[in-house]
Order: C-alpha cells, then sequence, then structure tokens
C-alpha cells in the first residue's frame, strides 16, 4: 500500500509539474508573438507599409487567444492543485504576467492601427528616435522574458532599471514634436499621431516592467516597489 501511494504521490508530482511547465510555455509563446507584433509595427511604421500594419492588428487575435488558455489553466491549477509558496506565487503571477503581455501586444496593434492615418502625410522627418526607442522597448520585452524563462530576478531587475531611459526618450520626442506644432501649425495632425505612437511604447515600457516586478516576485516572494535609487 505504501508503495502505491508514493507512486501516486510521484504520479501527482510529475503531473503537477508538467502543468507549471505547460503554464509557463504559453506565456513564452504570448511573449514571442508580442515581439513579433512589436518589431513588425514599427517597421511597417518606418517603412510606411499599411499592408504590413494591417497583418500585426489581424495577430492579435492570437495573443488573446492564448491569455484565454493561460488565465483557465492558472485558474485550474489553484482551485485543483492549492500549491503552496514558489509555486502558488509562480502561478499567482502567471494570470498578472500574461494580461502584462497581451496589453503589450493591444499597444503594438495601437500602433499599426495608426500607421495609416501616419501615411496619409507626408513625413514630418526622418525617423530616428521612434525607432530607437521601439528597440529598446523591445529589448526589455525580449530580457524580461528570458528572466522568467530563467526565474533570473537579477535580469529582471536590470530590465526594471531601464524604464528612465523609456521616458526619457519619450519626454525628448513630445517636446521635439511640439516644437514642429509650434512652428508649422499645419504639422499637427501629423505630429500628434506619433505622439500617440511614443506613448504607446512608452507604455510597452511599464508593462515590461511590471512583468519584470512579478519575476523577481517569484523567485524572492518579495515586493520590488521601491525607488530605484534605493533598489537592491
Amino acid at each position: 500500500m505504501a508503495e502505491a501511494d508514493g507512486a501516486v504521490r510521484k504520479h501527482t508530482v510529475r503531473s503537477f509539474d508538467e502543468d507549471l511547465a505547460e503554464l509557463s510555455g504559453r506565456i513564452v509563446a504570448m511573449g514571442g508573438l508580442v515581439e513579433r507584433q512589436l518589431t513588425m509595427a514599427i517597421e511597417a511604421l518606418v517603412n510606411r507599409d499599411s499592408e504590413a500594419a494591417e497583418q500585426v492588428v489581424k495577430d492579435d487575435r492570437q495573443v488573446d487567444d492564448l491569455e484565454e488558455i493561460v488565465d483557465e489553466l492558472a485558474i485550474r491549477l489553484l482551485a485543483t492543485r492549492q500549491p503552496l509558496a514558489v509555486d502558488l506565487r509562480t502561478v499567482a503571477m502567471a494570470l498578472k504576467i500574461s494580461n502584462d503581455i497581451e496589453r503589450i501586444g493591444d499597444y503594438a496593434t495601437n500602433i499599426a492601427k495608426r500607421i495609416k492615418r501616419i501615411n496619409v502625410h507626408e513625413p514630418i522627418k526622418p525617423y530616428v528616435t521612434i525607432p530607437l526607442m521601439a528597440r529598446i522597448c523591445a529589448a526589455m520585452v525580449k530580457d524580461v522574458l528570458d528572466a522568467y524563462i530563467e526565474r533570473d530576478a537579477d535580469k529582471a531587475l536590470a530590465v526594471w532599471r531601464r524604464d528612465p531611459e523609456v521616458d526619457e526618450y519619450y519626454n525628448t520626442l513630445f517636446r521635439e514634436l511640439l516644437t514642429y506644432i509650434l512652428e508649422d501649425p499645419r504639422l499637427t495632425s501629423g505630429c500628434i499621431d506619433l505622439m500617440f505612437v511614443a506613448k504607446n511604447l512608452e507604455r510597452v515600457g511599464d508593462h515590461a516592467t511590471n512583468i519584470a516586478e512579478k519575476v523577481y516576485y517569484i523567485v524572492h516572494g518579495d515586493q520590488l516597489h521601491r525607488a530605484r535609487s534605493d533598489a537592491p
């Protein structure tokens, strides 16, 4: 009987580990999709490619579908497995991380939707700041997903500390575009569209930072909400 009980426990543990692996795999798949969405949206902006922008919008449904799968799996695990300690944090944070990833996908989609409006106007200037800002945001998303896969709190912390860099790019671009509007009011519509793109990128950085906080919490069981100068 004891041997049979041990076999059942081993099976249960293995089954739970498989469920956790599936949960993580779904989140990583979501992350890969939104990374691609973000990259495609910025390339479509720079290349004035409305067709590529439409594809970004179409791909958003896949991200939404994966989020629903993650939510259902996490809720089932919480209800049936009653995980403890790090396993509980892993499952609970999966619900929040999937939401952050879905929001990043939404912002990439918002950028793509704006491209048709932007392409109506003549380019205001060669796109320099926005692609640089987007590159940092994309790197933050990639690195924080790597931190999640590896359960690497230090890598998550490094992403968390990059958010002010994104904010600085946004502020610089906002001031620059405002100057264009003041100098030539005919550029107002195009500049506002680009401000919208920049704001969406800034929000991507915020959500990557949110994920970094959750990865840190999974690993250490401690919140990462202190001022950056006071962070470990």
